[in-house]
């Protein structure tokens, strides 16, 4: 049984759309509605949410925005587009972002639940594999996406500097348009696996095409092994396209490696750390992208508990190329408590994200998200949440304002909203705890 939060800014809609799928007779538990962004972000905080049903253009958060951030929490949630805006832009986005459809208003009623089935059912946790199955079960469940063993020399030879015309690679099949590059790089955990040799070779493969398989569609990538338990992903931007969309590339990237390292470890029962480098303009800035990504997944040595760094987290202020772990302390103590202070003046303010946040202070908010959680022992939203429920207890005790005004000095956009984070909080109405 399944949890649907269904979210748009019209009312109505959400209640049409909830009719229809209670009266479906489809496997849902519950159905949650939300009409906006940041009301949905708590129920995905709160509720054991399954599948995102959202509209795409939306005050405040958009739906693009919603689902990066609601992936940023939870990258295993599905999620689903309904939209009146026929835009090749938010499709594309949508579907990078992970969408699994993009239907246009008015709905045809036969074929939304249908697509809700089909979602649903990928929706299934898939069983840890660990070979159990065998050899015929792996190669069933995933089809060959090697590239040549040319294709593969040449990509080798680009990130480690040995000169290379576009011309020529052209020539061999690959697609080195750019202009803008960026690169991934998985360190998988297979080689200490207690199986034999045959058996490493199968998680390789199936690794390899989890990995294509969340690239394919609206990425373009070369996906290949660059080392025995290593895959790179060189990956191509048309910026002047995806700046219309309101998540950066070094957010989308964190996206995917975060749920590259989910779908490895669910389907295959394999653990790996991914380094995401910067994105540069033009071929020749290969190879130090490659080594960017390279010396993100080192970083892996200091916080082992951590599986996805972007290089930039790591050159901040004046810490050296090889910090000492007494200058990674300092630093990390920094953004913490940076990212507190912004917190504790700004907790009120209506709309306020991780991305906001991290962005204040020039991190990534997967890495802040991570240093937070560390040092202060509760994640970052649940932070601004205690502050909110205090302030809000605090003038329903104290003073005569009516719940709307609560709801609007703490930051909620509806006192309905406000009322359910408070009884979820306090475990009682705003009305129940003034009596």
């Amino acid at each position: 049984m399944y949890t649907v939060l269904i979210v748009d800014d019209e009312p109505l809609i959400c209640q049409g759309i909830r009719s229809l799928l209670a009266d479906s007779g489809l496997p849902i538990r519950n159905i949650v509605t939300a009409t906006s962004g940041h009301e949905a972000l708590d129920h995905v905080r709160m509720e054991d949410v399954d599948l995102i049903i959202t509209d795409i253009q939306m005050p405040g958060m958009s739906g693009i925005e919603l689902m990066h951030q609601a992936k940023m929490i939870k990258p295993w949630v599905q999620t689903f587009v309904v939209s009146a805006h026929e835009s090749f832009q938010y499709a594309q986005m949508a579907i990078r972002l992970g969408a699994k459809d993009y239907l246009i208003k008015p709905l045809d009623h036969g074929q939304f639940l249908d697509r809700v089935r089909d979602v649903l059912l990928t929706a299934e946790k898939p069983k840890e594999t660990g070979l159990a199955e065998g050899a015929e079960a792996v190669r069933e469940r995933f089809r060959m996406r090697e590239l040549k063993p040319r294709q593969i020399e040449a990509l080798k030879g680009l990130l480690e500097g040995a000169p290379q015309d576009a011309e020529s690679l052209e020539a061999l099949g690959l697609d080195v348009r750019g202009p803008y590059f960026s690169v991934i790089k998985l360190q998988l955990e297979i080689e200490d696996r207690p199986f034999a040799g045959k058996e490493k070779e199968l998680l390789r493969y199936g690794a390899l095409n989890i990995v294509c398989e969340l690239l394919d569609g609206e990425w373009r990538h070369h996906a290949f092994f660059s080392g025995r338990d290593e895959i790179t992903v060189v990956l191509q931007w048309d910026l002047s396209r995806d700046q219309e969309a309101s998540v950066s590339p070094i957010h989308q990237m964190e996206m995917l490696a975060r749920s590259m390292h989910h779908n490895l470890r669910k389907v295959l029962g394999i653990g790996c750390t991914l380094g995401i480098s910067q994105v540069l303009t033009g071929l020749r800035y290969l190879p130090e992208l490659n080594e960017q990504s390279r010396k993100a997944i080192e970083w892996n040595r200091s916080h082992d508990d951590h599986h996805v760094f972007y290089y930039g987290d790591l050159q901040r202020g004046p810490v050296r190329e090889d910090p000492t772990e007494e200058e990674l302390r300092v630093q990390n103590n920094r953004i913490v408590e940076t990212a507190k202070a912004y917190i504790d003046e700004h907790y009120a303010k209506k709309g306020l994200t991780l991305l906001e946040v991290a962005q204040q202070i020039h991190v990534s908010p997967n890495y802040l998200s991570y240093l937070f959680k560390k040092y202060m022992g509760c994640n970052l939203w649940e932070y601004v949440v205690k502050l909110r429920m205090e302030e809000s207890r605090r003038l329903l005790l104290n003073t005569d304002l009516r719940r709307y005004e609560i709801a609007e000095r703490v930051g909620y956009e509806s006192p309905e909203h406000f009322s359910k984070m408070f009884k979820k909080y306090f475990g009682a109405s705003p009305s129940e705890l003034k009596k």
